[in-house]
């Protein structure tokens, strides 16, 4: 079951996140503004780091539909996180091919490095990691993206998670 955190914290756009909304929709015809949600939805994810229920109400406000409309969307795709996230999230596949050359053991691996369980975040904010659904790399696996740029890694073994998590450290550090 997915569980969405509501803050309550109302949520304002700035003119400039409002200026690249209304680019978006129009690219659509007249009426159909609600075509552009997805996008819309993906810049409000990367202004505020995730996907609030009072954000996802001032976008179907600001796309004059009801707001079950924009929450049926955000909770359908794994991409929008309907929760805060670390600075990087550790995406693991964990479909059978993945997991038959050792993705849950990555995960396992991966939980006690950061010290969280799966969809939580580290106490100073860095990481936070789940496992998804297959990243079309069968032959290559277990492996893992690491977003918010997707940065995609094969072939995974414990030490090169701990090289990957300690080199995220040290650049956040710089």
């Amino acid at each position: 079951m997915l569980k969405v955190e509501n803050t309550g914290v109302p949520v304002e756009f700035s003119p400039a996140l409002i200026k690249q909304f209304d680019d978006i929709v129009s690219r659509y015809p007249k009426g159909k503004q609600k075509s552009g949600l997805l996008p819309i939805l993906h810049l409000v994810q990367a202004e505020l780091g995730w996907v609030s229920p009072p954000a996802m109400d001032k976008v179907a406000e600001y796309l004059h539909i009801q707001s079950i409309e924009v929450y049926e969307v955000a909770t359908f795709y794994s991409m929008y996180f309907m929760r805060p996230q670390g600075k990087y999230v550790l995406e693991v596949c964990r479909t059978s091919p993945c997991c038959l050359v050792g993705a849950e053991k990555i995960m396992d691996h991966i939980e006690q490095k950061l010290g969280v369980k799966e969809g939580d975040v580290t106490p100073d904010g860095l990481f936070s990691w789940r496992g998804v659904e297959c990243l079309a790399a069968c032959g290559y696996g277990p492996v893992l993206q690491i977003g918010p740029e997707y940065t995609f890694y094969e072939k995974l073994t414990n030490e090169s998670v701990d090289t990957l998590i300690d080199s995220l450290k040290k650049k956040t550090n710089n």
